[in-house]
């Protein structure tokens, strides 16, 4: 199948949303982290707390994403991964101030992977508030589609203790189903994988639940939580799974950190690079 075809000419405008920034959602996601409610302007990422959107339940798709949206590529058969992306940080984003969000389609590429046709498609995201430009963020969102391409690789996977590390930033955690059901709820997630065991291993493949990508760039962000972040660059490279225990390793580097996240299984399963201002 050429996925090409189906993307071709295929470039919806602009989407402009608001949100209010109501602070329930911080003390929320604080209290996931197992720290006291966060204060001042949202640590990065943490807009992903809002502007979120909730289908009526007759629009969603077997695997629980939704079957339309604006910036859903029209392929048939779509399996999405969250790749990865970027940010940059103007200004910090104030909670309990109304916020204003322009998202633009950014770059749609075609390409052949080990497993057949992906199509890339990055999503552009400018926040503001009043008028002045607080975060600028691109997220990279892979599709696929076939039958045979569910299965990720990963026959299993280890409960063992994470290596030793070094590194100066070290946090250590192991998600369960409990965790991930509260940042499905927190960020509107309703993808199968995070939370329906039987789903996740009958039709997708995995031998388990699987950890929110963005779970695991917010752990890597709350090594440097104390420190001002000016810009990111992040990479989900490998899915980590519900009962592995996972570290967040960090290492400064000149004018900024280099952050990863590690299992008994992968090393480098997450990546990022953060400057500082």
């Amino acid at each position: 199948m050429d996925l090409g075809e189906h993307v071709a000419g295929w470039r919806p405008g602009p989407v402009s949303t608001s949100d209010e920034l109501p602070p329930g959602p911080v003390a929320a996601l604080s209290a996931v982290f197992d720290q006291p409610p966060a204060e001042g302007a949202l640590p990065p990422l943490w807009h992903w707390l809002y502007f979120l959107e909730w289908p009526p339940e007759s629009e969603l798709g077997e695997d629980g994403h939704p079957l339309r949206g604006h910036f859903l590529p029209p392929i048939p058969d779509r399996r999405r991964m969250f790749a990865g992306g970027r940010l940059e940080v103007h200004a910090p984003l104030m909670p309990g101030t109304r916020a204003e969000r322009v998202s633009t389609l950014g770059e749609v590429a075609v390409k052949e992977g080990r497993t057949g046709e992906m199509v890339f498609v990055t999503v552009r995201h400018e926040i503001s508030q009043g008028s002045r430009l607080c975060v600028v963020e691109e997220q990279d969102i892979v599709y696929r589609s076939g039958e045979d391409e569910r299965r990720r690789g990963v026959s299993a996977y280890s409960t063992d203790e994470t290596p030793p590390s070094d590194a100066p930033w070290q946090r250590a955690l192991r998600p369960d189903s409990r965790l991930l059901f509260r940042i499905s709820a927190l960020t509107a997630n309703t993808h199968r994988i995070h939370y329906d065991e039987p789903y996740v291993r009958e039709v997708e493949g995995y031998p388990g639940l699987v950890v929110h990508g963005p779970l695991l760039a917010l752990l890597m962000l709350e090594l440097v939580r104390d420190r001002p972040v000016r810009s990111l660059s992040y990479r989900l490279r490998r899915p980590v799974f519900a009962g592995e225990h996972l570290r967040a390793l960090g290492d400064p580097a000149p004018g900024g950190a280099s952050l990863r996240i590690a299992t008994a299984r992968e090393d480098r399963a997450a990546t990022a690079e953060v400057s500082f201002a």
